[in-house]
């Protein structure tokens, strides 16, 4: 990829202005840090930080076989999601791989709004319009849509803010208001281990609200943050923990695909029957001094694993790892990392480190 064929979202030059560090992610000119990482990190923690998400894909999925027809393409169950509620998901190939981990709203009984990763939007729409049936509408708004992911304790008074007199959605939920004339969406979701929600307006108003939002409160954050944030609180990424030659009970994802119902297929479910899980998803806390990144040999008493995600934990203060590891390895084991060639000790724990500002490990 040329430096041409790199996007930027309508803030790019908001974030230049800002003082932030730009770098090409997913194919798009991103920022990696503002003041720093350690700060943005501690700012969505213990007040409140924004992040651009406008990178990121944007469908909707609408018509009188909509619920049914995605039902047969996700692992999870959407007859469980009321309108207004949203759920985590993975769509999969025939083999069982992970094509894409997304979140699904419903907007109405039969109408979806559907937040997908940047770097798959081309090939989740491309694998979705190949299996739509007739009746159903698919139509990809990524183009359209700033978004905007306010996190942090602090985020339910800055939406007050800068939209008084309308409440958050509650968690996993979703809403569509109406301000000044423009349609704007509401989730409150997250990817930090915070409170939070995410924020999509019009693409020419995204500038005015990312200014809204700053003025009320909210720090700029880039990428840096937003990485470390994440793996504290034991959330995936997809190229890292997932792609397409991994099973989701493989990749610590058996939490999203529902069998209850036997009568449902849904594609790559006949794969994931066939092979059951061979791997778990743990956490690692590094005891020795180093660094823990992807792709490191994980040596233990039951095989070896690999680390899938590894960082510098700022609120731990100590290197973190999430790790694919046999299924025999339980949470207090002692294990080794190979480090540049060198074996350092880590302790097994949950996949889960942060949450709400507090230590869990």
């Amino acid at each position: 990829m040329t430096d041409t064929d790199v996007k930027s979202t309508p803030l790019a030059a908001k974030h230049v202005e800002l003082g932030a560090r730009m770098v090409p992610f997913a194919g798009w000119n991103m920022p990696v840090q503002y003041t720093g990482i350690l700060d943005e990190h501690k700012a969505v923690r213990e007040t409140c930080g924004i992040f651009d998400i406008s990178h990121m894909g944007q469908f909707t999925v609408a018509g009188d076989s909509a619920a049914a027809w995605l039902n047969s393409m996700l692992t999870n169950d959407i007859n469980k999601l009321n309108v207004g509620q949203g759920q985590y998901s993975v769509m999969l190939n025939d083999r069982a791989g992970v094509i894409d981990d997304l979140i699904l709203y419903r907007m109405e009984p039969e109408t979806f709004f559907v937040v997908v990763n940047a770097s798959r939007i081309d090939e989740d729409f491309a694998w979705l319009s190949a299996h739509k049936p007739a009746d159903v509408t698919l139509e990809n708004h990524s183009d359209e849509y700033v978004g905007l992911a306010v996190q942090g304790p602090l985020c339910g008074a800055i939406f007050a803010k800068v939209i008084p007199g309308v409440e958050l959605p509650p968690r996993n939920g979703i809403a569509r208001i109406t301000v000044d004339g423009a349609d704007l969406i509401v989730c409150r979701t997250g990817y930090t281990g915070e409170d939070g929600f995410e924020f999509f307006c019009p693409a020419a108003e995204g500038v005015k609200w990312f200014e809204a939002f700053l003025d009320a409160g909210a720090k700029p954050c880039g990428l840096g943050a937003r990485d470390t944030l994440r793996l504290e609180a034991g959330m995936a990424l997809y190229g890292n923990d997932m792609d397409e030659s991994i099973s989701p009970l493989d990749a610590g994802l058996a939490w999203t695909v529902d069998f209850s119902d036997a009568a449902r297929d849904f594609v790559g479910k006949a794969a994931l029957l066939a092979k059951p899980s061979s791997r778990q998803v743990l956490g690692l806390v590094l005891e020795d001094k180093g660094v823990l990144r992807s792709h490191q040999t994980v040596f233990t008493a039951h095989g070896e694993g690999e680390t899938t995600s590894g960082t510098f934990s700022p609120t731990l203060e100590k290197a973190i790892a999430m790790a694919r590891l046999p299924l025999g390895v339980a949470v207090g084991d002692q294990v080794e990392v190979d480090i540049r060639g060198k074996r350092l000790k880590a302790r097994v724990v949950k996949a889960s480190f942060v949450r709400k500002g507090q230590a869990l490990v």
